[in-house]
């Protein structure tokens, strides 16, 4: 229903969380003294700039075991450094699951192969590498891929398992992990839906799902009517126009109207 934006690029699925601020008789949702705050794990289609999956913890609620349960066989997930973690790498791709994962610049390399760079490129490492130190029991127990770039004064280190790209294409794979930062921005502050209505885990579960479903209904009829993203600007007309068609229901069914007042009262909000 809704256009593969990447078709070339493989089944992309950006990986993050978000920290909801809770209140203090939320006691389930431990963070620190003093405040409590819950958490939404996220993973978001970028082929399809859609939402997929999610989970729920208190805010203390680590990260990177949600990355298996989100990513399925065949999908790709893109991460930010904080995902880093070698024995995960081994076991993504023990699992038949891909990743494209900012690492740390100072991780240990051990050079297995190294690959041809591309002249004028903003890639400026490409090779075959196991991560950590065996002497930490720390270190992959499989290569990766390893992609070096550099964008706007930046080096990025990219571990990948995906040899079916360019270094070029695995930097514009981890680019588009910018799309699930933009989407929880748009989410918390068009939709509301962190104005906390339930305070059991069970409600806030409810309430985040009812936010999710409005999104993909909006994307859904933001590309249907008019071929575009979600955007504000059509959330406002779809709104003014719910509001409209509101209006003259009520109109329709008021028994103190005439006809003629009616159709009038209909005639001046459409």
């Amino acid at each position: 229903m809704l256009p593969n934006l990447h078709p070339e690029l493989g089944d992309l699925v950006a990986v993050d969380g978000s920290l909801i601020t809770a209140t203090l008789s939320m006691h389930w949702a431990d963070y620190r003294k003093g405040s409590k705050k819950a958490k939404i794990h996220l993973g978001f289609d970028l082929n399809h700039a859609i939402p997929s999956k999610i989970f729920f913890t208190d805010g203390n609620g680590a990260e990177r075991p949600f990355v298996e349960p989100i990513i399925s066989p065949g999908q790709t997930a893109v991460a930010d450094r904080g995902y880093q973690q070698h024995a995960l790498f081994d076991s993504l791709q023990a699992e038949g699951k891909s990743f494209v994962i900012r690492i740390k610049a100072k991780t240990t390399k051990t050079v297995v192969q190294k690959n041809e760079i591309k002249p004028d490129s903003i890639v400026f490492y490409d090779a075959e590498v196991l991560l950590g130190t065996a002497q930490n029991k720390n270190q992959s127990q499989k290569p990766v891929r390893l992609v070096g770039y550099h964008v706007d004064g930046v080096d990025y280190w990219i571990a990948t398992d995906r040899r079916n790209l360019t270094a070029e294409q695995i930097a514009e794979v981890y680019k588009l992990r910018w799309h699930i930062e933009n989407f929880f921005a748009w989410w918390k502050r068009h939709l509301r839906v962190y104005h906390l209505i339930a305070r059991s885990p069970y409600g806030l579960m409810v309430q985040i799902l009812a936010g999710l479903i409005t999104y993909l209904l909006l994307a859904i009829h933001c590309h249907k009517q008019h071929g575009e993203p979600v955007n504000i600007e059509r959330v406002r007309e779809l709104r003014l126009q719910i509001q409209n068609e509101l209006r003259a229901s009520e109109a329709l069914t008021n028994p103190k109207l005439s006809k003629e007042q009616k159709h009038q009262h209909i005639h001046a909000i459409t």
